[in-house]
């Protein structure tokens, strides 16, 4: 028999998300956070098979998940990501009713951190509000190069609070040398269980000189104290960054796929 749509409760949801904690940090995240909205398939006990964030982001995950289409297609999203079977499952779904891809992006590794690295020795702090007319241009950049979107061209004062709503929340962290960001880094998810990181990033004029793994040593170390894992995703193609994340002890644990609309 086909399983029915629902919307879950928050409950529901921790219970389905606690059995993949970095797959879905970022769906126990909003949920615990009262920020999204949700459907989901539950088995005849009530426990979740699939589950999906729809909003501006599809965020689907579990078995079944082309059961989601419709809502999916209702939902206006830019951007669907995800593990790759699960987004696969829906993508297939709803491919001819929502616009073909700006851009697809299989395969791209999860890493993952249990164990605290050694220390980097760099002066790398949490973002302060006297941060954010420098801070803004580089998540700017950074945004730009991992989606090709400038967000200062499309929504300069709404990417400007968000920014510093990141730091209002502490989830950015920088270190700064003469003016120069030699890294910054932000959260998208932090749970009890896994925190994962975003736009890792230095200047053009930091980069090449190993400053990005020792700071970025430093800031799974500081997250490690009070959270047992420390995850983020990569580009396939990104060799540079993926050879960052294994030098500082980090694991490929799964892949997502994302299709930017």
């Amino acid at each position: 028999m086909r399983s029915r749509v629902i919307e879950p409760t928050t409950e529901q949801i921790l219970r389905f998300c606690a059995a993949e904690p970095v797959e879905r940090v970022f769906l126990e995240d909003v949920a615990r956070r009262r920020r999204g909205r949700f459907a989901a398939l539950a088995d005849r006990e009530g426990e979740l098979t699939a589950l999906c964030h729809l909003g501006s982001n599809l965020v689907p995950s579990g078995v079944g998940c082309g059961a989601f289409a419709g809502l999916a297609v209702k939902a206006g999203a830019r951007m669907l990501i995800g593990e790759t079977g699960a987004v696969t499952d829906l993508w297939e779904a709803v491919r001819r009713k929502l616009p073909s891809p700006r851009l697809d992006r299989p395969g791209q590794p999860v890493y993952a951190i249990t164990e605290m690295p050694q220390e980097g020795g760099t002066n790398l702090r949490p973002a302060t509000p006297a941060d954010l007319d420098l801070l803004v241009p580089a998540c700017a950049a950074a945004h730009f190069e991992e989606i090709a979107v400038d967000p200062l061209r499309h929504d300069p004062g709404g990417f400007r609070r968000r920014t510093m709503a990141q730091i209002d929340e502490g989830r950015s962290w920088l270190w700064v040398e003469d003016g120069v960001i030699r890294f910054k880094a932000e959260v998208s998810a932090w749970t009890d269980t896994a925190v994962q990181l975003q736009q890792v990033w230095a200047d053009p004029p930091a980069r090449g000189q190993g400053y990005g793994a020792r700071a970025l040593r430093d800031l799974i170390r500081i997250l490690l104290v009070d959270t047992p894992i420390v995850c983020l995703f990569v580009r396939a193609e990104n060799a540079v960054a993926i050879l960052l994340y294994e030098s500082v002890g980090m694991s490929h644990v799964l892949d997502y796929r994302s299709i930017l609309l």
